[in-house]
């Protein structure tokens, strides 16, 4: 159905003359006329009588008056969805409890007129396809893992250098530490069962233990956080990593320990990725926030992967 003949409908039933509809819509009485032939012939109705007064509604005109101005109303949402500054900005924090999330939590509460639509895809790649499909508009990823390098069309800046921690229950042997070295990790067993190979954050952490020697196993199933912390509150033996900023609860009984690692100190790259024809205002909005330097940045004490 034409929407421009069902809008000139409408000015016409509401402005009760042909004429008066085509001064309002700034087209001639003929093209007002040729309109309301083509919805009439596409309806299989008539909708207007002449009167010496100008133009009536007939009955079946009278009960499409009312759908019609729902159609002119969904168009109008419609175009407003995807207009920018419209239409929420769609952001990827790859998880909801992770330092990503935190720092778009920020940025909301800076900001809170910004309309945020949060989503979690899978992995870099998986961000930066999406990004060019149009699917979303920015993605939090450390980038680029070895070999792979971003399309020019995409944009990307490090906007948050997020320090690793080892996280251990209470009976571990590090346990009672304030801060550990990686030098004082090695032939300790950190286990990350939700390592997935070919993924920028399995690439991340084992670049760690190649650098410094260190066991990090990924056997066993996922099952997901809360099962990850119920086995380290158990063990006297197995420790994981954690972000700084990930957000972790658990039974006050597990008594876990989240330990700082220092000289040098890990830290995941964090970076904004982002299409650079996007002219969302969110965005630009979001990147000036990012770099405002109220984040921390990796300086000679830290280490992270060559590739980042």
């Amino acid at each position: 159905m034409d929407i421009e003949a069902v809008r000139t409908f409408v000015a016409a039933a509401d402005a009760g003359r042909f004429q008066d509809a085509a001064t309002e819509l700034s087209i001639t009485q003929q093209g007002v006329s040729k309109r309301i032939a083509s919805l009439e012939k596409i309806l299989g109705v008539r909708l207007f009588t002449r009167t010496g007064r100008g133009t009536q509604l007939t009955i079946d005109g009278q009960a499409f008056l009312p759908h019609a101005r729902a159609l002119l109303r969904a168009e109008e949402r419609a175009v407003a969805s995807v207009r920018p500054g419209r239409r929420a900005l769609r952001v990827d924090v790859i998880g909801r409890r992770l330092g990503p999330a935190v720092v778009l939590g920020d940025f909301h509460r800076a900001c809170p007129e910004a309309e945020l639509d949060v989503v979690t895809l899978f992995d870099a790649e998986a961000a930066v396809d999406a990004i060019r499909s149009g699917t979303i508009d920015a993605s939090f990823r450390a980038v680029t893992m070895p070999g792979r390098q971003l399309p020019d069309d995409i944009g990307a800046a490090r906007v948050l250098d997020e320090p690793v921690q080892l996280l251990t229950g209470p009976a571990h042997e590090l346990a009672a530490a304030r801060v550990v070295t990686p030098a004082e990790l090695v032939g300790h067993r950190i286990w990350m069962p939700g390592l997935v190979p070919g993924t920028e954050w399995a690439a991340f952490y084992g670049d760690l233990a190649a650098a410094f020697g260190l066991t990090i196993e990924i056997t066993g199933p996922d099952f997901g956080t809360e099962p990850l912390l119920d086995t380290l509150a158990d063990s006297r033996t197995l420790a994981t990593f954690v972000g700084e900023h990930t957000r972790l609860i658990w039974p006050a009984d597990h008594d876990l320990r989240r330990i700082a690692v220092r000289h040098p100190t890990p830290v995941y790259p964090h970076s904004l990725v982002w299409h650079r024809d996007n002219p969302h205002p969110t965005l630009a909005a979001l990147r000036d926030h990012l770099r405002s330097g109220r984040l921390h940045h990796a300086d000679a004490e830290s280490w992270t992967p060559t590739w980042a």
